[in-house]
């Protein structure tokens, strides 16, 4: 009986090697497209975290938060704005309990911190805050005023807002209020006619791009209480 050595071919047909280059065109091709398309994601998330109005949102929430939980809950004001002329809001009810709002709102509160010799004095009755922030929206901006208190930013009453030592900054561009809710931007809830210490802000910020639009609601409450 003859046996005949059987033969191994080494290599590949070129049937395999076609197939072979089909199958790893279609992978370089699969991972391509998910590189793609996970960079088109990453992109879109990426302009929709850092667009103007969110960070514009951002900076509005972090400086009203930040200044309302430092100011005098019994030493605010919310103005109506009149071309120049800022008046105090008052209730419009006999209701004891109101929701008043207004075009502007300002805080004062201490820039300073207490120290062990009481060198700034703060613990005299009568200094109820060492500076004061005025939020108010000009045009279509949202802006704030920082100075020294006293004299404060609006005269006893109500008038002009003082310019003189006064820092002003522009928190937000193409900012508008609700209309149709008749209530300015800025609101807080009074008791008998005295404000509760909640001051809340209701303002729509605008893309001039795309025209889409981001609202902020927020509410800030002032613990600080002096005299008490």
């Amino acid at each position: 009986m003859r046996y005949k050595r059987q033969k191994f071919r080494s290599g590949f047909t070129l049937t395999e090697l076609t197939i072979t280059m089909a199958i790893n065109l279609t992978l370089v091709l699969a991972v391509g497209i998910l590189f793609v398309n996970g960079n088109r994601v990453w992109q879109k998330t990426f302009n929709s975290a850092n667009k103007s109005i969110n960070n514009d949102a951002l900076v509005v929430t972090t400086a009203f938060g930040s200044i309302g939980r430092r100011a005098n809950r019994l030493n605010y004001i919310i103005y109506n704005r009149n071309g120049d002329t800022f008046t105090p809001t008052m209730p419009q009810t006999s209701n004891p309990e109101e929701v008043v709002s207004g075009d502007a709102v300002e805080f004062r509160y201490w820039d300073v911190e207490l120290d062990e010799t009481d060198s700034h004095n703060l613990m005299d009755s009568s200094k109820t805050a060492t500076a004061y922030a005025l939020f108010y929206i000009q045009g279509d901006n949202l802006l704030v005023d920082y100075g020294p208190y006293p004299p404060g930013a609006i005269p006893e009453g109500g008038g002009n807002r003082n310019i003189t030592d006064v820092t002003t900054r522009i928190l937000a561009d193409n900012v508008s209020v609700d209309e149709t809710s008749q209530a300015g931007a800025f609101s807080h809830t009074t008791v008998n006619g005295v404000g509760q210490g909640s001051v809340r802000i209701n303002v729509t910020l605008t893309d001039p791009n795309d025209n889409k639009t981001t609202r902020v609601v927020t509410a800030t409450l002032m613990r600080n209480i002096w005299p008490r």
